[in-house]
């Protein structure tokens, strides 16, 4: 029949526009931390098609403090950022107790830079040029992973630290920290038996990206072991020596 391809088309245009399949995994806030705009734009356009929320930064200083707003299921980081790379971004969410999954998305594709990439706290890894399709894929199975639960208390040997009650104790005794005095001892606390830099402090408790210039680290950490361990049989915290600092259990 002569109406027969016509009525084909429709069927066919039809096939495209129907709803979306019940099961498929919901729409998802996804962070997207690229350089290249050409590059963005194309992953930000694909995951919004597909019903995706997407914040795109374009460094890794900016997605550094998007990511530690929270809020994002999936956060999509390439390696090779300005100023503060995907790899050191990584370990700074991860050592400020961020959740988000993370999927990097790189040029270096041996072996070794996966498990480094890995090791660093990403989830999956994924290397340039791609497909649109499988990147998709990889961030909605990210984002059908159960969310690991958050700790709210933090233990090293004696001492304690409730985060949803903000206090903490060691021995039984309560320990009244400032708000920053807080902030830096979580951040030892999450690193226990691992050197914290100054720099890293800096980074995850006043959220500078520069040197200030000034002893802000030296002089809080001062206040905080005196709080920490004076009275107290053994030191927690430890300074080493030309690299930072340390928390850590007695042998």
């Amino acid at each position: 029949m002569r109406g027969e391809p016509a009525m084909q088309k429709r069927r066919l245009v039809a096939i495209f526009l129907l709803p979306a399949e019940p099961g498929r995994i919901a729409a998802m806030k996804v962070l997207v931390v690229e350089d290249d705009a050409e590059t963005a734009d194309y992953i930000a356009s694909g995951l919004s098609e597909h019903g995706h929320v997407v914040d795109h930064a374009r460094t890794g200083r900016e997605g550094l403090s998007l990511a530690r707003t929270g809020g994002y299921e999936v956060a999509v980081v390439d390696r090779m950022l300005p100023g503060l790379d995907g790899l050191s971004l990584v370990k700074m969410l991860r050592g400020g107790g961020v959740k988000t999954a993370i999927l990097f998305l790189t040029n270096l594709g041996g072996i070794d830079d996966r498990v480094e990439g890995l090791d660093a706290g990403g989830d999956d890894y994924l290397v340039k040029p791609f497909a649109l399709s499988e990147l998709l894929a990889r961030v909605n199975a990210l984002g059908r992973r159960p969310v690991t639960a958050v700790d709210t208390v933090l233990r090293v040997a004696d001492l304690e630290m409730d985060l949803l009650k903000r206090s903490v104790t060691r021995g039984g005794k309560t320990i009244e920290l400032q708000p920053r005095e807080f902030k830096l001892l979580e951040c030892l606390m999450r690193h226990t038996g691992r050197v914290v830099t100054r720099t890293m402090l800096l980074e995850m408790v006043w959220d500078f990206h520069f040197d200030p210039k000034t002893n802000i680290v030296e002089t809080h950490m001062s206040r905080l072991r005196g709080k920490v361990d004076r009275d107290f049989d053994c030191e927690l915290i430890h300074t080493i020596r030309g690299s930072g600092y340390s928390l850590r259990a007695p042998a």
